[in-house]
């Protein structure tokens, strides 16, 4: 036993002496972490506008915005796990090649819309305001639903879209790195502004039912790796490891990952509490985005954690990992701190008109049948009148005896 920790105290000891870091190294780690922080910032102030009005009340529907729920929370690591797995299988048994054409076009079609949602608020800024104020409209009929659509855009949705489906092109012609990261961070974007996680309770369970997710797919089964090393659509960032020794000496790419999947669930997490940071203090001037700056910060640190351990140990980090806890933690030893940790569980971005359609139907009255409050009024009433009517009989007899 004693030499089995001293051998891994020595080959411990031995990885850390041996992590030097290179300058191309250096490029990919800062840009990797660059890539992930920035959408999870635009993401959210963009959740934030989605769901909130100026005085910091939930807008009708949350905005158009998807609320998860517990279960849904509880069923996720499940059903990624199915998917991940049937991918795998998909991957072991057919040719790689028509999968990822297959899968190709399906994500070309996803990225360019996310692309053109990402880039219209962007071009808002570039192009002339009456771009803006004049519609357009497409009216089709979907063939084998035999559904009309009437599709209404504007100049700057036509141009988003045309720049979009040039970078949707040039990925699918080249799978440049570039290009896939531009349709990721799209992707990212998109994800953290249109999904909320309805409560801090419901993210700490997502959250913490993902972390065990992925320390099982990456360090119990060669499965997540093969999967993300064979999937050549963008779920993923990438960025050289080597580029200027490939600029310059002509050397092959070799290439750090991220997945999306690390940068939307804490994300969307992140986003949660920025939301709540406005809800907290009513929208008022000046407002204060303490618990969003600390789980950024945190984010941060837990991702560059990621990467230090990759580095030293030259072996694939399932990044939730360090994630999860540096963010959660975060948040709750915060809330903790500040006397508020029953207000940040309490808080709850559930739609209360979904709650109420939920909610089982009244029993239908028969005809002629009255309702119970209606019959607590009638009995009431007839009590009334009762009462009325004896004491002006009472009245009435002691009227004939007095005379």
């Amino acid at each position: 036993m004693e030499a089995f920790v001293r051998e891994k105290v020595d080959f411990s000891v031995n990885a850390f002496a041996e992590a030097s870091i290179s300058q191309d190294e250096l490029i990919a780690y800062g840009s990797v972490i660059s890539m992930a922080v920035f959408p999870i910032i635009v993401g959210s102030y963009r959740s934030l506008s989605t769901m909130m009005d100026k005085k910091g009340q939930r807008k009708k529907d949350n905005g158009g915005m998807e609320t998860m729920s517990s279960q849904d929370a509880y069923m996720f690591p499940f059903i990624g796990s199915a998917v991940l797995f049937g991918l795998y299988l998909v991957f072991k048994f057919f040719s790689k090649e028509y999968v990822n054409m297959l899968l190709g076009a399906y994500f070309l079609f996803l990225g360019v819309a996310a692309c053109t949602t990402t880039l219209a608020p962007v071009m808002t800024s570039f192009l002339p305001k009456s771009s803006q104020q004049k519609n357009y409209s497409i009216q089709f009929t979907i063939p084998v639903w035999k559904r009309e659509c009437d599709w209404q855009f504007t100049q700057v949705d036509l141009v988003s879209f045309l720049v979009s489906l040039v970078l949707g092109c040039w990925y699918i012609t080249t799978k440049h790195w570039i290009a896939n990261n531009f349709l990721g961070l799209a992707f990212s974007v998109q994800g953290i502004t249109l999904l909320s996680l309805g409560s801090v309770q419901v993210g700490c369970i997502l959250l913490w039912g993902l972390f065990v997710y992925d320390i099982f797919w990456v360090f119990g089964t060669d499965v997540m790796v093969t999967v993300a090393t064979s999937f050549e659509a963008p779920i993923k960032l990438k960025v050289p490891k080597n580029i200027l020794e490939s600029f310059f000496e002509g050397n092959p790419l070799q290439f750090s990952m991220l997945g999306l999947g690390d940068i939307v669930i804490p994300g969307i997490f992140v986003a949660l509490l920025l939301r709540y940071d406005f809800w907290k203090q009513q929208g008022k001037t000046g407002w204060q985005a303490r618990y969003f700056n600390v789980c950024a910060t945190a984010y941060t640190l837990g991702l560059l954690t990621t990467i230090t351990v990759m580095h030293v140990f030259k072996a694939a980090q399932p990044a939730l990992l360090y994630l999860v806890p540096f963010c959660t933690g975060s948040a709750l030893l915060l809330a903790a701190v500040r006397g508020e940790f029953r207000d940040l569980l309490s808080y709850s971005e559930a739609d209360e008109s979904a709650e109420d359609e939920d909610a089982p139907p009244e029993k239908a009255l028969e005809e002629g049948e009255e309702a119970p409050e209606q019959k607590a009024n009638t009995s009431e009433t007839k009590s009334k009148k009762k009462t009325s009517t004896t004491a002006t009989s009472s009245v009435t007899t002691r009227r004939r005896s007095a005379r």
